[in-house]
């Protein structure tokens, strides 16, 4: 280490990984043995529910190469995520991947290389997901959604699993932004990136932490964040509904001053009504996304709170003696 500090932190988000914690911790160590680097373990308790909390204080204080970081509470795998970037001390780059053992962290090294090539990000792309079929058919069709939409380009199929360099961590840092898609940050920073394809494993034990709710979220954080297409969208609907509008008044006027027929009963009515009050309640529903996002940012409440953190000093190295030439005697 350089002056106690790390080349990479390997930073990793918990939350009720009681079930895999020892296998995690088993290879995270065999990666930092095996290692020609200086490696150190970040880990955030995202306000875990089991005894998670409790086998990251015991591993820290064990090894001096882990440190448990713990949330006051859940506040989601974003920011435990943030919280776990703001406490980083790697002189080179941050390695983030999730706890389940689905990101391999024995990837490092291989990340590690294109570091050395001169790319800041080095971010994972799944071949092929285990999800079942209507998760993936969502997954890419919000990738999809997202490539046509953004200003920017995020690239398809990659997650928070990356290997990111020191300047584009103080960077991610400096991003106060309460609804965070991080790898949409990540893309928008810039530098030089590029994705390496990787086999995603099984979950090594438990389900997926990320509910429907939760993904939901996600995915609107990363449309509303990083996109100008759904306040837009309500000028092109709304050039759409009068253009409707406006060629059903003049087939209405058509049928009563050529035909001299005129529409009976209330469909045109019923239509309109419906039509119009659809239009709005999207068009409010739309602008309330926008309007919340400001709403929790004026607030400038802290993005989260950590309770505690748990680290165990390394040994301090015994003085050297020093000879007393007056004596002959060694002190210290």
């Amino acid at each position: 280490m350089m002056n106690g500090q790390p080349q990479i932190n390997m930073l990793i988000p918990l939350f009720n990984e009681e079930e895999v914690f020892e296998e995690l911790t088993r290879r995270l160590t065999a990666v930092m043995d095996n290692s020609y680097l200086s490696i150190s373990v970040i880990m955030v308790d995202d306000g875990s529910r089991d005894n998670t909390s409790l086998l990251m204080k015991r591993k820290s204080m064990e090894d001096p190469r882990f440190v448990s970081v713990i949330l006051s509470r859940n506040f989601g795998h974003q920011l435990a995520l943030t919280a776990g970037l703001a406490h980083v001390n790697a002189t080179e780059a941050v390695f983030i991947l999730d706890g389940d053992l689905q990101d391999p962290p024995e990837l490092l090294e291989e990340f590690y290389i294109y570091l050395k090539q001169g790319y800041d990000v080095i971010y994972a792309v799944r071949k092929k997901r285990k999800e079942i079929f209507l998760k993936r058919w969502a997954y890419k069709g919000f990738y999809m959604l997202m490539k046509y939409i953004s200003y920017f380009e995020i690239p398809l199929d990659s997650g928070d699993f990356s290997l990111v360099s020191r300047r584009v961590i103080d960077e991610l840092n400096h991003m106060k932004e309460e609804s965070r898609f991080l790898r949409g940050m990540r893309s928008w920073i810039g530098y030089k990136q590029i994705g390496v394809p990787y086999d995603r494993q099984e979950r090594y034990s438990g389900g997926s932490k990320y509910t429907f709710k939760r993904l939901l979220s996600l995915a609107y954080n990363g449309i509303f964040n990083f996109s100008e297409f759904p306040i837009k969208f309500i000028s092109n609907l709304g050039v759409i509904t009068v253009l409707i509008s406006l060629i059903y008044l003049a087939t209405t006027l058509v049928k009563k001053f050529v035909y001299g027929v005129v529409p009976e009963g209330f469909t045109g009515l019923i239509f309109a009504i419906v039509l119009f009050g659809g239009v709005q309640l999207m068009s409010i529903g739309i602008l309330g996304e926008y309007i919340i996002r400001i709403f929790f940012q004026v607030k400038n409440r802290p993005l989260f709170i950590v309770k505690e953190i748990i680290r165990k000093p390394e040994q301090e190295q015994e003085p050297e003696p020093v000879l007393n030439e007056q004596d002959g005697e060694a002190v210290l």
